[in-house]
């Protein structure tokens, strides 16, 4: 039987701002992208976001970024190898804290937006956020695309290397994402999207931008919160798979713990 991990980008507001209906996002998830605050997210969100995943027995993931609140993480920003280890470390730290006030635990690693596309193609920002990782929790999977420097970094390391397929962007020829300035980046129709992820699930098949196909292996699909109709795209992704005896489960079991006792 084929099982597959359904995540999602979650714990994005900030302050009075929220982003996306997370309560209906993790009725369908098996995993859990956590903001923790440098493009999104705040400790009021990330602990309460940590809390109603835990409810749901839906594993909790790090999504760390660039320090970049105004443009949500999607900026590219100029650090250091030695800035951008520190700031995943606090990152990490933040979250880790987070998830185990809500009485469950980090289990993996998905970099956010700039940082993803960056550290998937460059080997020294993927090697930051992987030394990171390692110095934080060795026990900790990294979540990427197939192939990329990111989890060939995290292979080196002797981290588990997590393959990652979207469900709602579109890839070109050579199996990168399509960046979202340009158009049909993002897809938005929740029917032609879950056709298209059981392909990919079922098959290792996508349809580029182009028209041809490519390979996708994957372990972990993502439906991004954030997209408008997030909660439909969802749905008809879970409910598709599971029709065609897929099992949705998430890659790394959530951990229950016990909160802290005052």
């Amino acid at each position: 039987m084929t099982t597959v991990d359904l995540n999602s980008d979650l714990g994005e507001g900030f302050g009075a701002w929220s982003m996306g209906d997370d309560q209906a996002v993790l009725d369908v998830v098996s995993s859990a992208n956590i903001a923790c605050g440098a493009h999104a997210g705040d400790p009021v969100t990330m602990l309460a976001t940590a809390r109603s995943a835990a409810a749901r027995g839906v594993a909790v993931g790090a999504h760390v970024a660039y320090r970049d609140l105004l443009g949500f993480g999607r900026r590219p920003v100029h650090v250091t190898a030695d800035e951008l280890h520190a700031d995943v470390v606090h990152q990490l730290g933040a979250m880790a804290a987070a998830a185990r006030a809500a009485g469950t635990a980090v289990t993996y690693v998905k970099p956010h937006g700039a940082l993803y596309n960056t550290a998937c193609a460059e080997p020294v920002q993927a090697e930051a956020v992987v030394r990171a990782v390692v110095d934080v929790d060795p026990t900790l999977a990294v979540l990427a695309l197939p192939g990329s420097e990111l989890l060939l970094a995290a292979e080196r390391h002797g981290l588990r290397p997590v393959r990652e397929a979207f469900a709602d962007r579109a890839y070109g020829p050579d199996g990168s994402l399509v960046p979202r300035g340009r158009p049909g980046a993002v897809l938005h129709d929740p029917d032609e999207v879950a056709a298209r992820v059981l392909r990919i699930v079922t098959e290792g098949i996508a349809v580029a931008i182009d028209g041809t196909e490519i390979a996708v292996a994957t372990d972990s699909v993502c439906v991004h919160g954030d997209s408008p109709g997030a909660v439909a795209m969802a749905r008809a992704v879970h409910a598709v798979l599971t029709e065609h005896g897929v099992t949705v489960a998430p890659f790394a079991p959530p951990i229950r713990t016990a909160p802290p006792t005052p």
